[in-house]
C-alpha cells in the first residue's frame, strides 16, 4: 500500500472505525497535531500512541490552520507533504486533515478510544478529553523528547546555515 493511500477524508475513516468495532472489540487511538517537519520526537510520540490501541488515526491541521496557531511563515510543508509522510510511518494507520479551529469535530466523529497528546497539554486543556472519556474512553499523555520540534531544528538550521545557501 502507498503511503498516500493512507490519507483519507474524515467520514471515510469514521466509517472504517464503525466497521472494526462492530467485527471485534478494537480500539482506536486518535492523536493531532501540525506535525511540520517531521523529527525523531514526532516518530516515538506515534509509536506510543499506537500501542495504546488496535489503530492509530492522525488528524493533521490544515495549512489554513498551522498558519492561525504558528503563525503566517508556517507551515513549511503543505498539508498534503505532511500527511504523506505521516502515512508513510508504520506506526501510522489513517492520516485525515482538519480545517476547523479545533479537532472536536473530528474527534466527534471518529470517537476514538484513547485520545493522546503530548505530556506538554494538561490533561484539562486537551480538546475532546471530556467527550472521549464521557464516553468510556481515556485520555493518555506522553512525554516528549527535549529539543525535538520543527522550531529547534529551524533554530539550528539557521545557526548552522545562516541565512545563505545550504552549502
Amino acid at each position: 500500500m502507498r503511503a498516500r493511500d493512507k490519507v483519507k477524508k474524515a467520514a471515510e475513516v469514521a466509517r472504517i472505525c464503525r466497521l472494526l468495532r462492530q467485527e471485534r472489540p478494537f480500539r482506536v487511538a486518535f492523536t493531532n497535531g501540525c506535525f511540520d517537519l517531521l523529527h525523531l520526537g514526532h516518530l516515538r510520540y506515534l509509536e506510543e500512541a499506537r500501542e495504546l490501541g488496535d489503530l492509530l488515526v492522525v488528524g493533521v491541521n490544515s495549512d489554513a490552520s498551522v498558519r492561525k496557531i504558528k503563525g503566517p511563515r508556517r507551515p513549511i510543508q503543505t498539508e498534503e507533504e505532511r500527511c504523506e509522510l505521516l502515512a508513510g510511518l508504520h506506526c501510522v494507520d489513517y492520516v485525515v486533515i482538519f480545517d476547523t479551529p479545533d479537532p472536536l469535530p473530528l474527534i466527534e466523529l471518529i470517537q476514538p478510544d484513547i485520545l493522546v497528546k503530548g505530556a506538554d497539554w494538561p490533561e484539562d486543556g486537551i480538546v475532546g478529553a471530556e467527550m472521549v472519556k464521557t464516553g468510556g474512553g481515556r485520555v493518555a499523555r506522553i512525554p516528549l523528547i527535549p529539543l525535538q520540534s520543527t522550531t529547534s531544528i529551524v533554530e539550528r538550521v539557521i545557526e548552522r546555515y545562516g541565512r545563505g545557501p545550504l552549502a
